[in-house]
């Protein structure tokens, strides 16, 4: 599971002109599921979230977890995030979960990440044509790889 997280002042999910999800304060999470997903990559990729300190402190120190600031969490799925773009122009996205093991995975994310955060989780609505409306804040942006997570590793930027 690949999860891109943006701290928002406020976030807002769209469809057909109908809000379907919103919060004030917290994380916007997009949220793409990955062929070979497992119930291990969704617990550690919703345990990781809930915990990971991005939001400041009375210091101004990123110290705080959504949870410890009250924040919401608003998670839309997006499949592009599971774009192979290696090759030629145009992504691939033959590694995105089948749209109903997707949709079960997305469900049972969302369910794990409530229980991690104990507060509900607003969602948006699978395979719709969504529309987002946010607010960054500051903009800090976390993206997530529960592969990562699982072989305790770390990204790189450098080649």
């Amino acid at each position: 599971m690949i999860a891109v997280l943006q701290r928002v002042n406020r976030a807002k999910c769209c469809v057909e002109g109908e809000i379907v999800g919103e919060i004030g304060k917290g994380l916007l999470v997009l949220l793409g599921v990955c062929s070979d997903d497992t119930v291990e990559d969704r617990e550690l990729l919703a345990k990781k979230i809930a915990a990971c300190r991005i939001f400041t402190d009375e210091n101004d120190k990123m110290n705080l977890s959504v949870a410890d600031i009250g924040g919401g969490a608003l998670v839309v799925s997006n499949f592009t995030l599971c774009a192979d773009y290696a090759h030629g122009n145009r992504p691939s996205f033959f590694g995105a979960a089948a749209p109903d093991v997707a949709s079960e995975a997305y469900l049972l994310f969302c369910e794990a990440l409530s229980n991690h955060l104990a507060a509900p989780v607003e969602r948006g609505r699978f395979g719709a044509d969504m529309k987002i409306d946010m607010e960054c804040d500051g903009p800090v942006t976390i993206v997530m790889d529960s592969r990562v997570l699982k072989n305790k590793g770390r990204r790189s930027c450098e080649a």
